[in-house]
């Protein structure tokens, strides 16, 4: 590595806590933009009420000039040199020397497990950042019990850190159909403003106390599978193997019918490895099986002068969607999400919900049935 690359990549970050990496984000985040390394974009969220749920419609005019990347290969094989390489000259944007403007430092979890944590290099939100598998693992294989311990970890040292608790929602697009960007293997966390987001509030009001069974919200059409996760795990005196068994088993059990789910929808999700989000708070975790990564806007619900009036206009959704957030690039693009209905464009993407689930049943706190649109806006 010449002398001026090691001025800006780092082959061996230091070993750090979760606590310390919380505590850390604000600093990192402005030398990272200070470095060039780190870009962030400023966007506005505007409310939208359906089905009971405040969606948030995040407008980004920046993300209109920012190339589409195709979707990455999935063959569980790093990737192999392109044009489109970092300017370290890497396939892989995960793989070492890392950017010292976006490189956090590395953790060590169960099972000798190794990660590498980094900023978000193209940032919509302050502070959002990656948890990486230090060696290649592929984003088409499903979080291990370490990776699920560890995200864990780092939510509980987010809402210790003191003397301002923060609030952060992780998430993890698995296979080729769920809004994934890289094939390495990562989740991902993003800092909430309220508790959970709105998709975590909703949950919350479903009222379901048990935390040995799934179940769903009836307002919306497609499978989702949920497991309320024991309070002791957030107890600071929780020991890890107990941490790790009740994360792996609520784990297996959602994803064991997420693939009932798939299987029983053969038409739209061909053979294959399936497509799933997985999103972590430190209440709940959530799996939604996937049957495609966009959502098409047909050219006839489109404006006769709008730009994607002969294709239709098509958006990715990724975990974040079913979390109850989804970005837009123009005012244009959000009032399409508001007049098509993000409850429909999630079905869209989703898979139907089996007739036969077993699962428990909510007992609503409050009123999560009734449709409304509306909305405010505020900046970030």
């Amino acid at each position: 590595m010449s002398s001026t690359n090691s001025d800006r990549f780092i082959a061996n970050p230091p070993l750090i806590t979760p606590s310390e990496l919380i505590t850390s984000l604000p600093q990192a985040f402005e030398k990272g933009l200070e470095s060039g390394d780190l870009l962030f974009f400023e966007s506005t969220v505007t409310k939208h009420a359906e089905n009971g749920v405040d969606f948030e419609i995040r407008k980004c005019p920046a993300l209109l000039h920012k190339p589409t990347l195709p979707t990455p290969h999935f063959n569980g094989a790093p990737p192999t040199a392109t044009a489109s390489d970092d300017k370290a000259g890497k396939p892989d944007p995960f793989a070492p020397p890392y950017p010292k403007g976006l490189c956090l430092g590395q953790l060590k979890g169960e099972d000798d497990s190794e990660y590498i944590v980094m900023l978000n290099k193209f940032s919509v939100v302050k502070h959002h950042f990656l948890l990486i598998t230090k060696d290649f693992q592929s984003q088409n294989i499903p979080p291990t019990p370490p990776d699920l311990v560890m995200a864990y970890q780092i939510l509980l040292a987010a809402r210790r850190t003191r003397p301002a608790p923060r609030e952060f929602l992780a998430f993890f697009n698995c296979g080729e159909r769920s809004g994934a960007s890289q094939p390495h293997k990562h989740l991902q966390f993003i800092p909430l403003e309220e508790y959970g987001g709105p998709m975590e509030v909703a949950i919350s009001k479903a009222g379901i106390d048990t935390e040995n069974k799934a179940f769903s919200l009836p307002a919306f059409p497609y499978a989702h599978y949920i497991r309320r996760l024991p309070t002791r795990l957030q107890s600071a005196s929780i020991a890890v193997d107990e941490l790790y068994d009740a994360l792996a088993q609520a784990f297996m059990s959602l994803l064991d019918l997420t693939i009932a789910a798939i299987r029983n929808d053969p038409e739209e999700h061909p053979r294959g490895s399936p497509s799933y989000n997985v999103i972590l708070t430190p209440e709940h975790l959530m799996v939604v099986p996937r049957s495609k990564e966009k959502f098409t806007i047909s050219p006839s619900a489109l404006p006769a002068d709008a730009p994607q009036r002969e294709e239709g206009l098509s958006m990715s959704i990724n975990s974040l969607g079913f979390a109850g957030m989804f970005l837009v690039k123009s005012d244009e693009e959000g009032a399409r999400v508001s007049e098509v209905g993000v409850v429909k464009m999630l079905a869209g993407v989703g898979v139907p919900r089996m007739a036969d689930d077993s699962l428990a049943e909510p007992q609503s706190r409050d009123d999560l049935g009734d449709s409304g649109a509306g909305g405010t806006s505020s900046n970030l």
